[in-house]
């Protein structure tokens, strides 16, 4: 294993020498003497990445203790330790200390990524997947909080542990880019919630359906609530069976019959699960509903109607232009104001 330090390459001229300089002065301080030495060794390397981006600045400030450890460890192996650290969050009895600690995660996380992006250590294919794997264990340590909570209120039994995830029955399907480990450094996170009603561990008396949504609810107050530590990610789950009239997290068996039913008709949403896979909670069962919905989402014959509905697609991304051609310069597939979109204004585009 070599240090990141021996292996950082400059990734160009430093764009703004001051503010390299500035962000050199506050981050030595803040090390303190002894790491000082590892700063000053990969500095060359560094200033140009410090003094073009307060952001990453602000990270190697922020923490005397991230820059100096991301430095001096083997990046492979630092980012092991952050997905194990991530994972273990679930079993952290505290719920304000496991969103503090999934957000000092997700900083030393950008950090240890741009680095070895910028620095010529990791290709493209290294980045993204380091940050999607980081969103998965972040998801699914959130759900066994979000899990704790409702034990917590007397709603289920207790906390599942091993493939069944920490609520079996219960599972989030990641689409888009965190489908397809394609995830940058701004992506917001796209899944859906399912649940199998009469799997949930519920006590006696209480209704599934309130437990899966608040569920839901508790991901995005762990995940996307800013605190003074930032947030872990922006979550959509609006890439669920019509979101402006279901609840956040759906029982199997209706969102198979909406999808064999009403989303026979729905372009877009054979397109929104082509990248969709498990990200979270009860693998058995969630693989079980991704293998009932390959015929939705995979035609058995590329036929005329299948090709209509590539075109329909393509006609409703470009459809917000005044010159609906499509040519090379402009043509943007991700701001194309109805990017498989239904009517609905609450649905959007995957990423």
């Amino acid at each position: 294993m070599t240090r990141l330090l021996e292996r950082l390459a400059p990734c160009g001229p430093i764009a703004d020498p001051k503010a390299a300089e500035r962000a050199y002065e506050a981050i030595v301080r803040k090390v303190g003497e002894a790491a000082a030495v590892q700063v000053e060794a990969a500095w060359p390397a560094l200033a140009p990445v410090f003094g073009a981006s307060s952001y990453l600045a602000s990270l190697a400030r922020r923490d005397g203790r991230r820059l100096p450890w991301i430095l001096a460890g083997d990046p492979e192996a630092r980012l092991g330790e952050l997905l194990a650290a991530a994972r273990a969050v679930a079993d952290e009895p505290d719920f304000e200390t496991a969103r503090k600690t999934l957000r000092e995660l997700k900083a030393d996380l950008h950090l240890l990524t741009a680095l070895c992006d910028l620095g010529g250590v990791w290709g493209l294919d290294a980045v993204t997947a380091a940050l999607t794997h980081f969103a998965d264990a972040a998801l699914q340590a959130a759900l066994a909080q979000a899990v704790r909570a409702e034990v917590a209120r007397g709603s289920l039994t207790g906390v599942g542990e091993g493939a069944r995830g920490p609520a079996p029955g219960l599972f989030c399907i990641a689409m888009g880019k965190h489908g397809a480990f394609e995830l940058n450094y701004s992506s917001d996170i796209d899944f859906s919630i399912f649940y199998a009603p009469d799997a949930l561990p519920v006590a006696d008396g209480v209704e599934p359906q309130g437990v899966a949504v608040r569920i839901a609810n508790h991901l995005g107050r762990i995940l996307q609530e800013r605190t003074a530590d930032g947030y872990v990610f922006r979550i959509d789950l609006r890439l669920r069976p019509d979101p402006s009239s279901t609840p956040p997290a759906m029982p199997i068996d209706a969102a198979l019959d909406y999808y064999e039913s009403v989303g026979q008709n729905q372009n877009w949403e054979r397109a929104a699960h082509i990248k969709a896979r498990i990200a979270a909670g009860d693998l058995a069962e969630g693989e079980a509903f991704l293998a009932q919905l390959q015929p939705f989402i995979w035609r058995r014959n590329l036929d005329f109607a299948a090709i209509a509905d590539i075109h329909s697609i393509k006609r409703q991304i470009h459809a917000y232009k005044v010159d609906d051609r499509l040519t090379a310069k402009g043509a943007d597939l991700k701001l194309g104001r109805a990017a498989f979109a239904r009517s609905s204004s609450s649905s959007r585009p995957s990423s």
